[in-house]
């Protein structure tokens, strides 16, 4: 009777503690919420939300200042995009081989190789891409800019690698061998068995490896601060500089900016755009895993 009596006490001790962790990621999101929202609310009782949200001019620290979050969107999202367009085929390309190829020593071998990228600091990336990638591109493209898009994207994207990658080989790892077994049964090859049965029995996890791998994009800093140019332009041109949400956040919050003024209330602002940026990836993202799951 003790016995289960302790036994009780303990499992309800660690019961709590869990609720109380989980509790805390909730109200930890709340808290940045609420404090994005009371500054930003302060910010747009002085500029008109309709100028931040259409104006193609930032210029928040000028005599004549400038609000419109377009250009930092617009920075944002192409980076993002180049980064994608490097992270996501070589991603998925080398989960694959790491699920369906490689033999179990090699795997076993490359696999915490390839995750090591994600320990490298973001500031030795960042002047990678400046000091080393950026030269060797305008040996090719001659019209590059010493600071741009392009440069720091491409980095980003193989920053982004071992997210992609480790998620999906291990949502393929999961899916089970009697389905593989019964492709080949039909007579598929083991490269049609990969694309046509594993991939799309495995696409809830690999869309949660996408998903991760465009945050971590969009959230990315000290890269496009360093190699970018934090020059806010308009442009959907990678080989232009760009200044994305983050890198201005880090301008302003190591700046000399005064608290409590309209410059420095920029940053909760394009704090909140990027918030809600991120959101709408991660909803866009589960409504189509969702699909995904219906359809298969």
């Amino acid at each position: 009777m003790k016995k289960k009596f302790a036994r009780t006490i303990k499992e309800g001790i660690i019961e709590t503690i869990l609720f109380l962790s989980a509790l805390s990621s909730v109200l930890i999101t709340i808290s940045i919420v609420v404090i994005l929202s009371y500054e930003s609310f302060g910010f747009f009782k002085e500029v008109s939300i309709i100028e931040f949200l259409t104006g193609t001019e930032w210029m928040p620290l000028f005599a004549e200042p400038k609000f419109g979050i377009l250009p930092l969107v617009a920075g944002t999202l192409l980076t993002t995009a180049v980064a994608l367009s490097v992270a996501l085929p070589l991603g998925l390309i080398a989960a694959i081989y790491l699920s369906e190829y490689a033999p179990h020593k090699l795997r076993e071998a490359i696999k915490p190789v390839l995750e090591l990228l994600a320990a490298v600091p973001t500031v030795v990336y960042g002047y990678f891409a400046l000091l080393f990638l950026t030269p060797l591109l305008q040996k090719f493209m001659p019209d590059l800019s010493g600071f741009n898009a392009l440069s720091p994207g491409i980095i980003m994207g193989i920053m982004i690698i071992p997210y992609v990658s480790s998620v999906s080989e291990d949502a393929m790892r999961a899916v089970p061998m009697y389905i593989r077994e019964g492709s080949y049964a039909m007579g598929a090859t083991k490269l049609q068995t990969s694309f046509k049965v594993v991939i799309p029995a495995a696409f809830s996890g690999i869309a949660a490896a996408f998903i991760m791998g465009i945050s971590r994009a969009v959230g990315e800093t000290m890269v496009v601060a360093i190699a970018a140019g934090m020059m806010p332009n308009f442009t959907v041109n990678p080989s232009e500089p760009v200044q994305t949400l983050t890198s201005y956040i880090v301008q302003v919050s190591l700046g000399d900016v005064p608290h409590g003024t309209i410059e420095y209330r920029t940053i909760f602002a394009a704090g909140m755009v990027l918030f809600l940026m991120t959101l709408i990836f991660n909803i866009i993202g589960f409504w189509f895993r969702k699909r995904i799951r219906e359809a298969y």
